[in-house]
């Protein structure tokens, strides 16, 4: 298999550290804006690097993209990149005739007048409004895997097949105790993303009403994380799964809740009623001239980068679907969940926890698509493919799952 990945930074660089170790891969170019990023990702593979290289690519720019897709001969595209470059990757490797994978889809915008109570442009609009010509291409578009949304979305889609008979609610619930030594404020992810996802109305789906939204940071709850993690106050955030899980698995309810901690969520409010969550550039005083800029790019770029605080962090991250129903008559609560410790991956990969996590999923992915063991045309979730496979494919990656009856 040949595969373009595009973006170099955190997760791009742990996807190529994860995929260097696995044998399905023929060949992977790593392109970005930034060419000398994609060359150092390349570069520290060391002995592993022969099946690499590295290309320049602007990830806006649909038809380099497509270019680069021919050029290299490549059979997938990987995109590692923010959700804003969603759209013209997707409709590159659409015209490339090359399938497609994503961790994040393609942007929300709120209801006009109602951005509390109705969905606007929902997660994934766009890309599903091409779904048609996916399917007649022959080509699949796997989007949103990543760990959430991805691997939370194949825990799903397991409950329905093997642990359930109905299902009353999917709850997606991600909680850490990460820490990181020197900085007030240091996400551990990208903070563009970050503050997209939980400044946006969260969605909720429930099957009589439909999707529709709520308050950012809504319905506050405890939730008792696993291995050591322990109790962690959740709140709304908006999230892929609820816009992809009730497309293929039958539940009455299903929401997304992250734990945030207090002091995160006062920061991104501030963030927010300073304006410098907007995306729409503005005129700043630069030494040879006015310069126009976006704010949240200017916090970006005023934070840390994310891939380079493993060494400074230290703690657990838990990623994992929460199911309430029924089996054989009686009352069910399961926990599926997936955590990974930092110590573990920065020894094992270089890759700090939460980048690392984002990583691995959409490398099994390529591997069972390599295989034979997923297949499919169109745009589908990963809700939408057998389950099994992908758990089983993790646990040999040497990343075991887990369960907790929470009854």
């Amino acid at each position: 298999m040949r595969v373009l990945l595009v973006g170099a930074g955190g997760v791009g660089t742990a996807v190529t550290r994860i995929a260097a170790r696995r044998e399905f891969l023929t060949h992977m170019i790593v392109a970005d804006y930034d060419l000398s990023r994609a060359e150092a990702a390349v570069a520290a593979l060391g002995e592993r690097a022969a099946r690499f290289g590295a290309r320049r690519v602007d990830a806006s720019d649909r038809d380099a993209v497509r270019r680069i897709l021919l050029e290299e001969r490549c059979d997938v595209l990987l995109n590692a990149t923010d959700p804003r470059y969603v759209m013209p990757l997707f409709t590159a490797a659409l015209e490339a005739g090359a399938h497609y994978l994503d961790m994040a889809m393609s942007l929300s915008a709120p209801h006009v007048s109602r951005p509390y109570e109705e969905c606007g442009v929902k997660l994934g609009d766009e890309q599903f409004a091409l779904a048609r010509r996916w399917e007649e291409t022959g080509r699949l578009a796997l989007v949103g895997m990543g760990v959430e949304p991805g691997l939370s979305d194949v825990f799903a889609r397991y409950a329905a097949d093997e642990l359930f008979d109905d299902i009353e609610e999917i709850g997606v619930r991600d909680g850490a105790n990460l820490t990181v030594e020197g900085y007030g404020f240091a996400p551990s992810f990208s903070i563009w993303t970050t503050i997209e996802e939980c400044l946006n109305p969260p969605v909720v789906y429930e099957k009589d009403r439909g999707w529709y939204t709520t308050a950012p940071f809504s319905e506050p709850e405890v939730f008792d994380f696993p291995e050591g993690i322990g109790p962690v106050e959740c709140v709304n955030v908006e999230h892929e799964e609820v816009l992809l899980i009730p497309r293929w698995v039958d539940a009455r309810r299903v929401t997304f809740k992250y734990g945030l901690g207090d002091d995160f969520i006062a920061k991104l409010r501030t963030l927010h009623e300073l304006g410098l969550d907007a995306t729409t550039r503005v005129t700043v005083p630069g030494d040879d001239g006015p310069v126009r800029v976006s704010p949240r790019d200017v916090v970006a770029a005023c934070l840390p980068d994310p891939a380079g605080l493993g060494e400074r962090m230290t703690g657990k991250t838990c990623a994992g679907t929460w199911v309430k129903g029924t089996k054989d008559g009686s009352p069910r609560e399961v926990y599926l969940y997936h955590v990974v410790d930092n110590q573990w991956s920065m020894r094992e990969y270089g890759s700090q926890a939460v980048l690392w996590q984002t990583a691995v999923n959409p490398v099994v992915a390529l591997e069972l698509l390599s295989t034979g063991d997923w297949s499919g045309k169109g745009v589908l979730g990963p809700e939408a493919l057998p389950p099994r496979p992908f758990l089983d494919l993790l646990t040999a990656y040497g990343s075991p799952w887990g369960t907790r009856e929470e009854n």
